[in-house]
């Protein structure tokens, strides 16, 4: 086991990591997020709906943003329609199964998604082939392509129309900046509808 002193300076480490992401997010993507926010506004306010989807940890992610426009942020106010496509236990098993995992949330953007909806994918790698070949069927669709993914440069980048990066390589300093600013994307959502 870690010496006390040597735990708590491996903690203070990852706390200063996540820390120096937020501060390089005010400087690299809080305008890109600004973009997002009003997409989404302006998805919302027109009867559109947000469709979340990621793989693992990226799964938990969705399923929380998700709940977070449906119930609510930080005001109360009126539900917003919000769904991640990473639930439905029978719909994700019968298309893994009788097709390919690569299309468990494709198959659902095709069924739920519409034209000005927004399809949010969540990859902390940017090459998840699941969330790819949703993109590419949002896209058929007409959605709107939002993503979250983790450095710049993925394939993620090209199959979407607005991306927000975390330059990090840790897959769990990225999965807690993809909540931060998931938050605030929420959050100023609530102000422009309801503020």
């Amino acid at each position: 086991m870690k010496q006390s002193s040597a735990l708590v300076e491996a903690i203070q480490v990852q706390l200063v990591e996540g820390a120096a992401l937020r501060i390089l997010a005010t400087e690299e993507s809080a305008a890109i997020l600004a973009r997002a926010v009003r997409r989404v506004a302006r998805a919302l306010a027109s009867g559109r709906k947000l469709l979340l989807f990621g793989n693992g940890g990226s799964a938990a992610d969705a399923q929380h943003l998700a709940a977070e426009f449906v119930n609510r942020m930080v005001r109360d106010r009126r539900a917003l329609p919000a769904i991640a496509l990473t639930t439905d236990s029978s719909v994700l098993t019968c298309i893994a199964n009788d097709r390919s995992y690569d299309q468990v949330f494709a198959r659902q953007l095709e069924a739920l998604g519409k034209k000005g909806d927004v399809a949010w994918a969540f990859s902390t790698s940017g090459k998840s082939p699941s969330v790819l070949r949703a993109l590419k069927a949002a896209k058929q669709a007409g959605m709107f392509r939002l993503g979250f993914a983790g450095r710049p440069g993925s394939p993620l980048d090209r199959a979407t129309d607005l991306c927000l990066h975390v330059e990090a390589r840790s897959t769990a300093r990225i999965q807690e900046m993809h909540i931060a600013l998931g938050h605030i994307l929420c959050e100023q959502v609530d102000e422009i509808l309801f503020g």
